[in-house]
């Protein structure tokens, strides 16, 4: 498709109410090249002008490349991409500085956010589930930084990961027995280590009379199930208001008589909910937690429960006596894979988490403790 062309399909769009639809595009394109151009011209031509005026530009077959996670951008000429194997430099580039934030804008018009100098930063997400993040000058120093992050679904099933050596050992019967012994936990690990991919294939194994309600602020998490309720977060829009936070979707939840309560990533003031709930009869309850090591995980509840107005005894009481295992993931050059499945207990007025089973076969001082939770549960 010529310079020309696009630039009069540009033009005639750019009178067009609303986000361009395929189908609009494509008559406009037949339109205004007279018919000369064939099927898989008109295809490509079609592709080419929806990623430039409703999609995401230039980055845009960056995004759909199938392994691709990050897509980052730090200036004109510097547009980077994570494949899995760490950062990449690409040749894909903008013309000028002005393009790229005119490219930032209109990305954050879509997901109902402002940005300009007023508001030199954004956060939101895409109607398509990307993630986006984005700094304007001068906070930006080098000029506008963008980073879109490309949410996969989490479709593997228990059996797709145990293939693919995620289930080391005996950690595939600990955690079929640790479901069917609802019992609440958390699934850590660090950044792509794995774990929404974990927790939506353990859902999948809860028996299909049960109801399932997931808390997300993305629609991640797709258990094989028969009785799943999803329920999303918003963003405010441009006047500020209209927001939906995890934690409204975790008190909602309550209502709304889970069998199974699930939130896709415990990352604020929705822990206190959470363990609040968990501790009125909600069994099998979950979430995933970011942590480096599962020793870290009650640090890591800690500061969030008292940035919500909990106080420290009050978040390692609420902790012990709602949750009990933590599943922890690492990602490695190998691949992702269990590592550790941890017991919460008490240590006096705290709480601790130590192992009950370990990949690589090291001391397990909870391991006693371990069988007996599954146990109990299975009786």
């Amino acid at each position: 498709m010529t310079g020309a062309l696009v630039d009069r399909v540009r033009a005639r769009l750019a009178l067009e109410p609303g986000v361009p639809t395929r189908a609009a595009v494509a008559a406009l394109v037949r339109e205004e090249s007279g018919g000369l151009l064939g099927d898989d011209e008109v295809l490509r031509a079609v592709r080419d002008a929806v990623d430039e005026l409703a999609g995401a530009g230039p980055l845009e077959p960056l995004l759909r490349e199938p392994g691709a996670s990050d897509v980052l951008v730090n200036g004109p000429d510097q547009v980077w991409v994570d494949r899995g194997a760490g950062l990449e430099r690409t040749p894909v580039g903008f013309p000028d500085e002005d393009a790229v934030r005119r490219l930032a804008v209109r990305l954050a018009a879509a997901a109902g956010r402002r940005l300009d100098d007023a508001a030199p930063w954004v956060d939101a997400g895409l109607p398509d589930g990307t993630r986006l993040h984005a700094v304007l000058p001068p906070v930006s120093g080098g000029g506008t930084c963008l980073s879109l992050r490309v949410l996969r679904r989490a479709s593997l099933s228990f059996a797709d990961l145990a293939a693919r050596g995620a289930l080391p050992g005996t950690s595939g019967e600990l955690l079929r027995a640790l479901v069917a012994a609802r019992l609440a936990f958390l699934v850590t690990g660090g950044t792509g280590s794995g774990k929404t991919t974990l927790l939506s294939a353990l859902l999948g194994l809860v028996p299909p009379g049960e109801r399932l309600v997931l808390c997300e602020d993305a629609p991640e998490l797709t258990p094989a199930h028969p009785h799943v309720v999803r329920l999303l977060t918003r963003p405010a829009n441009v006047e500020g208001v209209g927001e939906v936070r995890l934690r409204d979707l975790v008190r909602q939840a309550l209502r709304m008589r889970p069998d199974r309560l699930a939130v896709g990533e415990v990352r604020g003031p929705e822990v206190t909910d959470l363990l609040a709930a968990l501790n009125t009869g909600h069994d099998g309850g979950c979430g995933t937690l970011h942590a480096n090591r599962p020793a870290e995980v009650p640090a890591r509840l800690e500061a969030l429960g008292v940035a919500a107005g909990l106080d420290r005894l009050a978040v390692h009481s609420q902790a012990a006596a709602a949750l009990s295992v933590v599943v922890h993931l690492r990602r490695a050059p190998s691949g992702r894979r269990v590592e550790e499945v941890g017991v919460v207990r008490r240590a006096g007025d705290l709480v601790v988490v130590e192992a009950g089973w370990r990949a690589d076969g090291g001391p397990c001082p909870a391991a006693g403790q371990l069988a007996g939770l599954l146990s109990a549960g299975r009786g």
